[in-house]
């Protein structure tokens, strides 16, 4: 080969309509797709202290005391952050849990 040229693979994939597993992964594909990812969005005030909201994110979030740390941070430095991502139905109830400890949080 000489330099500058390029080659392509001769040999190529392909899959056969009757090929066991085939159809399950076009539907895993299929609901990867479907599903809209929310974020749960912290965001800083003037009365909450940072060990209260280190505290709450690992209790609701089930973070770590380093990523609660961070996050937390973050929120006090940028005036949001967004401390998880998922589905709408499993952070909806983590949001309502932050709020209700006072925390100012949304679900986008």
């Amino acid at each position: 080969m000489m330099f500058g040229q390029t080659t392509t693979p001769s040999a190529s994939l392909h899959f056969s309509p009757t090929a066991p597993g085939i159809h399950a992964l076009e539907e895993v594909e299929s609901v990867i797709q479907d599903t809209e990812i929310f974020s749960l969005v912290v965001f800083n005030d003037d009365f909450n202290t940072f060990d209260h909201v280190i505290d709450t994110l690992i209790e609701v979030c089930k973070h770590t005391q380093e990523q609660a740390e961070q996050c937390t941070i973050l929120i006090h430095h940028k005036g949001k952050c967004t401390v998880k991502n998922g589905d709408f139905e499993t952070l909806a109830p983590m949001c309502t849990s932050i709020c209700q400890r006072g925390i100012s949080a949304e679900v986008l």
